[in-house]
């Protein structure tokens, strides 16, 4: 059935007690279906997420003549030559748009790559002037644009300003010459520690300012996508919002997404955090206090964490998160506006936002075609009467059953074991 569009974000009436399991994750499914389409051999990608993203992936793949078969849940992806002339949609996949180029550029003949209208606003040059460095003919800056693949990539240096996205890195591996830190480097990690175990020589400094990739075949087998943790995340916050405790499922005892950094975020704000080897549980504290944080490494956790701190005891500040106003939205404009029509208090600053606790009052919350901005507003309504989410069918990028899921969390229909 079609979703009520505002939807009315479910008030939770008691504390939460909860247990829920979320989804695969979206980085992880997206970088093994590009490796796997690179491998020598088959490659079984074992619980992907399905969602928008990713199927805009596993499109641009098959568009490059690489087969993606659906088995019992799994994804089998069988490697052949990259075909050309090929057309990809990228929607408004980041990891399609700064993935694919690259890989368009091993095809044999012209690749375009295009998008929805604020995919063609999203920074991008970058990533296409190092391709260029490295002897690949791209016919454009931004999307849409027109890869030429020749089959084969010349290798060399390349050195590109990945400042405003880590998925520049990601795309090429390649070296780093902004004045600060690549953002999001924990997703950088990953990509680094996916290439190693499908058998890439890869070498790097500690400082996430370059990367070295020695040539070589990736071999296929199997990849087990673990859960999105950054999907997850709304649903911890949930607990601490509503004053009660969620268990979620799954949870790792160790991650390089950026959503582990949350359970140590949480406890800096009062809540009691427990990992152990089946899955996380957030209990809400006594007193939910304000904190001043760099999230440059974890951007995907800032909508629901100013949700959060909005309905603190003190305020927050939120650091090294400027490259966010090239998301999928301006979220800092995005965050700053929504919560404020609602009566917080959230303001930009040069490179975040400060977040000053206010009562809040009920109304729509725009969402502005961004999952993570849905999400938010989903965390304000556990907490927050008469919370109204526009197009909250926005969450199938990375969850499409984030309703379902959300609505029997918030009904206590699972219970968290004593």
């Amino acid at each position: 059935m079609p979703l009520p569009d505002p939807w009315p974000a479910p008030r939770a009436t008691t504390p939460l007690d909860a247990v829920v399991t979320v989804p695969g994750s979206k980085s992880v499914t997206n970088r093994a279906l590009v490796l796997a389409a690179l491998a020598t051999t088959r490659t079984v990608v074992r619980n992907p997420l399905r969602a928008r993203d990713t199927a805009l992936m596993a499109g641009a793949l098959t568009a490059l003549g690489v087969g993606v078969a659906d088995r019992d849940g799994d994804w089998v992806v069988t490697p052949g030559p990259l075909r050309a002339p090929a057309t990809v949609d990228a929607g408004l996949a980041g990891t399609v748009a700064r993935f694919v180029p690259p890989l368009a550029a091993l095809a044999d003949g012209p690749v375009r790559v295009d998008g929805d209208p604020r995919a063609r606003e999203r920074p991008l040059a970058p990533l296409v002037d190092g391709l260029r460095a490295l002897g690949v003919s791209v016919d454009g800056s931004a999307l849409p644009l027109v890869v030429h693949g020749t089959g084969a990539v010349r290798g060399g240096e390349a050195a590109i300003d990945a400042s405003s996205s880590s998925q520049f890195v990601s795309g090429l591996l390649l070296r780093h010459t902004g004045a600060g830190p690549v953002p999001s480097g924990m997703q950088v990690d990953m990509t680094v520690r996916m290439l190693r175990e499908a058998g890439a020589l890869v070498s790097s400094d500690e400082d996430r300012r370059w990367w070295t990739v020695r040539p070589g075949q990736l071999r296929g087998g199997e990849i087990a996508v673990p859960a999105d943790l950054s999907t997850a995340a709304p649903f911890a916050v949930a607990a601490v919002a509503s004053g009660g405790r969620v268990r979620i499922q799954g949870w790792p005892e160790h991650s390089d997404q950026p959503g582990d950094r949350l359970p140590g975020l949480l406890s800096a704000m009062g809540a009691a955090c427990t990992l152990d080897a089946t899955g996380l549980t957030v209990a809400a504290g006594d007193r939910l206090s304000g904190v001043d944080a760099d999230l440059g490494h974890c951007t995907e956790l800032v909508p629901v964490l100013v949700a959060l701190d909005a309905l603190a005891s003190s305020p927050s500040t939120f650091r090294g998160i400027a490259h966010m106003r090239g998301h999928e939205t301006d979220r800092l404009a995005a965050l700053a506006a929504e919560l404020t029509r609602l009566g917080g208090s959230v303001t930009e600053t040069a490179d975040g936002l400060r977040i000053v606790p206010r009562p809040l009052r009920g109304g729509l919350v725009r969402t502005y075609a961004d999952h993570r901005m849905a999400m938010a507003a989903a965390v304000l309504g556990v907490a927050v009467d008469g919370i109204l989410v526009e197009d909250v069918a926005t969450t199938g990028k990375t969850a499409p059953d984030f309703v379902d899921r959300w609505t029997a969390m918030v009904a206590g229909e699972a219970r968290v074991p004593s």
